[in-house]
This record gives structure tokens, C-alpha cells and sequence, in this order.
């Protein structure tokens, strides 16, 4: 073999920061050690890896083909290389995961895998579902967990579980009590929402399709709790995951409205790179995700209030 794993980090650490002293750090190794092993890998094959910059690299084209291969390689050794250790298979998982995702589900699942997995370690990461698709895109992650809807060519988007966007609003206020909204009431309410771009903000806008330009929309917040503490002080109306809302309407802090004729309905998606090694522990994260789809709230709101 003409390649060692050492320069398979080296690459691949380099891919990552599009730095040689950064990626040096990050493998503690010299500057001058990791540069010499990427330059003995180019040098080997008489390749070309990245694009040269200044202090910046940026992989080009061949180096982009070969990073996903080299990753998928280097995953397998260090798996055999436990194997050969006798330690028995260990797993350190990085799972990214949208706002209410991440606060609202994905550590119950991590408790679950590392309570399963003796010695496995879960890094979670909370971003919007741009960013997230981007650092899977980027191999920053091994897996996603997301709430809006995606497109991208290098990554397999599959649905996870269904998922549903409540509207509700504060006990006292006026709306609390006519329990279904028709358009006029949409139209004269005065709405707190999350931020465009976000997956919940998608999906009510798509929902809300020809009221859009009218909607009176007094805030628009990037925190869920935050929607929560602005609309119970009664400063409008709001719409968010199901998921996120039932404690508040089991405390009776918040009251659910119904919105008849507008499908809020939409599903949480897995995101993974088509071309990363699908080790035995994503596979388990994977399986435990779908095994644990609790029943939420119930599918008419109105319902919550009992």
C-alpha cells in the first residue's frame, strides 16, 4: 500500500480547516510533520489535492471525489483497530439536530444510545436545518436530524417521524375563546413566529399560502421558549411544534387553537452523506430513533384542552 492512515488524517483534517497549522493542531502533530505528509501523499500519485491560497486550502475538484472514500477507510480502521485491541466496538457519533429537534428530543435519544452502548460518546450539535445539511454535507456530522424540507445532491433525506405545528395563544386572551380560526381571525391577529429560513417558519408558511402578505407578524425569534414566554405575556399569537408545546398546555399556560382547512402537518427527516461509511453505531442511532417515536399531542388541538 503506498498510503498510510497518517496521511489519511492529515488529508482529511486539512479538508476540514483548510489550514495545514489548524489541521496540525488538531491531529497534535508539527506543522511541519503534517505538512510533509500531505506532500508525500501528492507527491506519491503526482495528484494534486487542494487549491493553494495564501494559508488557505480549499480541496479541488479530485480532492472532494477522494475525501468521502478516505473517510469511509479511515472509520473501518479505527473500528478493526478496536477490534484488534480487544476493547469490544466503541462509538463516537456526532449528530446535529434542528432547534426542536435538539431541545426537545434529541438528549432523550442520546441518554438512550449511551445507556445501550457502554462507552459510547454522542456530540450534539443545534443549528438551523441550512446548517446542519451543511456540516453533513461536510462531513462535519454523521448524521442530521431535521425539521425543514431539503434538497441537496449529495445528501439521502429520508422522513423520520410525522410532526404537527399548533397554533395557541395566551388563556386571557381574545382568540382563546372561539377555539377555530377562520382566515379573518388570522388576518387580525397579531403573530409571534420563528425566523425565516428555520423549518417550524417553512411550514407555517406554506400552510398559511395567500395570507402571507397580510399577516400582521410583531416578532420574529430564533428561540422557541422565547415564542412561548412572548405569546403567555400576551403579546399575540403563535405556531410551533407540537412536541414543544405540552407542557405548556398540560400546565394550562398556553391554550391550543384549531385552523381548519390549513394543513400545518409535516414530518422530521434522517440527513446523511450518500457517500459516508454507515458504521454500526450510526446504524443503531439510526434504528433507536425510529423505535422511539412517542406519541405526541393529540392530532386536533382543540383536544388538548381537556
Amino acid at each position: 500500500m503506498r498510503f498510510t492512515l497518517r496521511q489519511l488524517e492529515v488529508f482529511l483534517a486539512t479538508a476540514h480547516h483548510e489550514n495545514i497549522t489548524r489541521a496540525a493542531d488538531s491531529l497534535a502533530m508539527s506543522q511541519s510533520a503534517a505538512s510533509g505528509a500531505l506532500r508525500d501523499l501528492e507527491r506519491q500519485f503526482g495528484i494534486q489535492l487542494f487549491d493553494r491560497a495564501g494559508k488557505r486550502l480549499r480541496l479541488n475538484e479530485l480532492g472532494h471525489a477522494l475525501r468521502p472514500r478516505a473517510l469511509a477507510l479511515l472509520e473501518q480502521a479505527q473500528t478493526l483497530e478496536t477490534g484488534f485491541a480487544g476493547q469490544g466496538e466503541t462509538c463516537a457519533l456526532k449528530v446535529g439536530a434542528t432547534l426542536t429537534i435538539g431541545n426537545y428530543l434529541a438528549v432523550g435519544l442520546i441518554a438512550r444510545y449511551m445507556n445501550d452502548q457502554p462507552g459510547a460518546r454522542v456530540a450534539l450539535r443545534v443549528a438551523n436545518t441550512a446548517r446542519i445539511a451543511a456540516q453533513v454535507a461536510g462531513f462535519e456530522l454523521d448524521v442530521g436530524l431535521i425539521e425543514g424540507e431539503l434538497s441537496h445532491p449529495e445528501l439521502a433525506i429520508t422522513p423520520w417521524r410525522e410532526d404537527e405545528l399548533i397554533a395557541f395563544c395566551a388563556p386571557d386572551h381574545p382568540l382563546a375563546k372561539r377555539y377555530r380560526l377562520n382566515d379573518d381571525d388570522l388576518l387580525a391577529a397579531t403573530w409571534i413566529l420563528r425566523e425565516p429560513g428555520s423549518g417550524t417558519r417553512q411550514t407555517f408558511d406554506r400552510a398559511l399560502h395567500g395570507l402571507l402578505p397580510q399577516l400582521n407578524v410583531l416578532l420574529e425569534l430564533e428561540h422557541t421558549e422565547a415564542i412561548k414566554r412572548a405569546v403567555e405575556a400576551g403579546l399575540g399569537i403563535g405556531c410551533l411544534s407540537r412536541i414543544t408545546l405540552r407542557d405548556a398546555f398540560q400546565r394550562g399556560s398556553l391554550v391550543a387553537l384549531d385552523i381548519p382547512r390549513r394543513d400545518l402537518r409535516r414530518h422530521f427527516y434522517f440527513v446523511l452523506h450518500r457517500r459516508k461509511f454507515v458504521s454500526p453505531g450510526i446504524e443503531r442511532w439510526l434504528a433507536l430513533c425510529r423505535d422511539n417515536v412517542a406519541p405526541g399531542l393529540s392530532r386536533h388541538p382543540g383536544d388538548a384542552r381537556n
